[in-house]
Parts: C-alpha cells; sequence; structure tokens
C-alpha cells in the first residue's frame, strides 16, 4: 500500500503507471478482506514485519530512487513488482490451502479472490513489458 504509489510515480510509461495506481486499490482491498479472514478465524489482526517482504520492497524503492532511461527504469520497476506479486501470491495461496484443510471454505474462497488478483496484476506486468517497456529497454 505505501510502496505502489511511489512506483506509479517513478515510471514514466502511462500504462504501467496505470497498473500499478489499480493495482494499489486491489491491494487496499486485499488488506480489508485479510482482515475479514483473521474475523472468520475468530484471531485479532495485528501488524507484523516481514524480512523477506522489506527486502523485496527496498529493492524496488532502489528503482524508484533510480537515475537513467526511462524505459530501463520502468523495466526495472516492472521486475521489482513481479518479484512481490511472485511473494504474495506464494503466501495466498498457502494460507487458501490452509483454511481448505480446516473446513473454512469461505475463508478460502476469499483468500482465492485475492490469489486471482495478485496473478492478474502479474499477468498485466508482463504484458506490458513484453510488448513495449522490455523493447524500449534493449534499445536503449
Amino acid at each position: 500500500v505505501d510502496a505502489l504509489p511511489k512506483m506509479a510515480e517513478a515510471a514514466s510509461c502511462q500504462e504501467l503507471k496505470s497498473a500499478f495506481q489499480t493495482h494499489l486499490g486491489e491491494t487496499k482491498e486485499h488488506v480489508k478482506r485479510l482482515e475479514s479472514v483473521f474475523k472468520g478465524m475468530g484471531v485479532e489482526p495485528k501488524r507484523e514485519s516481514c524480512e523477506a517482504m522489506k527486502g523485496l520492497i527496498s529493492e524496488g524503492e532502489e528503482m524508484v530512487k533510480a537515475k537513467g532511461d526511462s524505459n530501463v527504469k520502468d523495466a526495472a520497476l516492472i521486475a521489482a513488482a513481479q518479484r512481490v506479486e511472485h511473494y504474495e501470491m506464494a503466501g495466498y495461496g498457502s494460507a487458501r490451502n490452509f483454511a481448505q484443510r480446516l473446513g473454512k471454505t469461505n475463508l478460502a474462497e476469499i483468500l482465492q479472490e485475492t490469489l486471482d488478483e495478485e496473478g492478474n496484476a502479474d499477468k498485466i506486468l508482463t504484458q506490458i513489458a513484453e510488448e513495449s517497456t522490455n523493447k524500449a529497454a534493449a534499445r536503449a
């Protein structure tokens, strides 16, 4: 939620800016869904620090601050964002499987919805990279 606005601002490609902004809205909804999953498990949600995610976000912040060709920077932003997406997909997939094993089908469905959105965000980033950004970065 904190990193996506910075990435959108740093992107020069309008399609990439839009993808980051759209995913920010989805991510805010993901937080609400997670809170409902915790509630459904009878657990009070609390923020915990994840060293792996901190590292991934730190890498993204390096790309935000990077100087140089804007197309290369956009390609680097996509790569950094996709590493975060893949990490999130692993987490949501595992949580969904745990919910299924516990017989919490309704919670598994909520987690699957978020997993689907994360996967779609990854596909959109891949499409932007393959159709324009990576070609422009290679020319630079």
